[in-house]
């Protein structure tokens, strides 16, 4: 399938977790635990998952399907879900969160959707197709130095490193950062340590709208490493800086 195809069904299925999540933001019978790890599961994050996998696996028979709550498998064919990216603005009634959906075919991401019901926004791409958001095309900024830069980053020895480097430093954090980097409202983004769930999807849309997004080595985003994203134009020298702090 191309991955035009692709990403019509991705775009369906954003529907779907819509669907399911918006009803369930800043509601007082919302149901939060606790991962082995500490961080927040709701049974927002569960439902949307269960329900895309369901979807997925009716749709796209054969399609290996990795998540964020259920895991994963491997295969030449693949969906990549973060049910909600940002659980913890979720539970707390901060509209800052998405529904993150990526397709990955061997081993390359075609195609990426992020869904931001609560902003009343999506950001979405697939290879050779350009980036949008709302319908409309979005393109990274063209600023070339981090001198006048305005940057984002998810933790404070970044922002520490950067704040007497750049214009302007905040943590605005998840996967918003990342998609006002693509669309050419900040420059650059410096994220945690994350999984695929949390990456894939930005990939294209990053990538698409004219930018860069690596780990901190410069290469491909890697799991449980930290992810950069930025116009292409201060990359490196944004992560020179991050390896020397």
């Amino acid at each position: 399938m191309s991955s035009a195809t692709d990403l019509a069904f991705a775009l369906e299925l954003a529907d779907e977790a819509d669907a399911i999540s918006l009803p369930r933001f800043r509601t007082p019978d919302l149901r939060v635990e606790r991962k082995a790890d500490g961080t927040p599961v709701t049974d927002a994050d569960l439902a949307v998952e269960r329900a895309l996998r369901d979807t997925i696996r009716t749709a796209r028979p054969g399609h290996a399907v990795a998540g964020e709550e259920e895991g994963g498998d491997e295969g030449v064919a693949r969906w990549i879900v973060d049910p909600i990216d940002g659980t913890k603005n979720f539970v707390r009634g901060v509209p800052i969160w998405a529904t993150l959906i990526a397709h990955e075919r061997d081993g390359q991401i075609r195609c990426g959707v992020v869904s931001a019901p609560a902003l009343g926004h999506r950001w979405w791409a697939a290879a050779g197709e350009g980036a949008w958001r709302d319908g409309a095309s979005i393109r990274v900024s063209t600023v070339p130095r981090v001198t006048g830069a305005s940057v984002s980053a998810a933790h404070g020895r970044d922002l520490a490193a950067l704040e007497s480097a750049a214009w302007h430093t905040r943590a605005l954090g998840d996967f918003w950062q990342h998609m006002l980097v693509a669309e050419g409202s900040v420059d650059a983004a410096v994220d945690a340590h994350l999984a695929p769930w949390d990456y894939a999807a930005l990939i294209p849309i990053v990538e698409e709208a004219g930018g860069r997004i690596s780990g901190l080595d410069g290469g491909a985003p890697q799991s449980r490493g930290q992810v950069v994203t930025s116009n292409g134009l201060l990359h490196d020298e944004l992560l020179s800086l991050l390896r020397t702090r």
